[in-house]
């Protein structure tokens, strides 16, 4: 699905917000990442999912730990929405069974962070 022109920039913008904000606010929720962003409606949150997934696949090529963890939803328990689920089992990084998923999240989401404190230098 292709993103409008002014959203290309969207997942370089955002892995460089999610590498950067203080660890105490983490995990950041969609709707103040989508703010964090500057971006305005229609379809933030949308918007903000779809560079999260693309931020997704960037990390699984790389053997990274998804940055994508570190965002979650407001409604439920803290858990990032359905769609970073569907996508990390495709991905093959999470485990298909739901009852699995949730501690499995909190892994990646500890490595994501850690890997961010280990992060002062500029991906090339």
């Amino acid at each position: 699905m292709p993103m409008h022109d002014a959203d290309a920039s969207l997942p370089a913008r955002a892995r460089r917000l999610l590498e950067t904000v203080p660890e105490v606010e983490l995990p950041l929720t969609y709707q103040r990442l989508a703010e964090a962003l500057a971006l305005t409606p229609p379809r933030t949150i949308r918007r903000v999912a779809l560079a999260l997934e693309q931020l997704m696949r960037e990390d699984a090529a790389a053997g990274r730990p998804f940055i994508a963890a570190l965002v979650v939803s407001r409604q439920g328990e803290g858990l990032p929405r359905e769609g970073f689920f569907a996508l990390a089992v495709e991905l093959g990084r999470l485990p298909q069974d739901p009852a699995l998923q949730a501690e499995a999240w909190r892994e990646e989401f500890r490595r994501a962070v850690d890997e961010r404190d280990g992060h002062h230098h500029d991906p090339a």
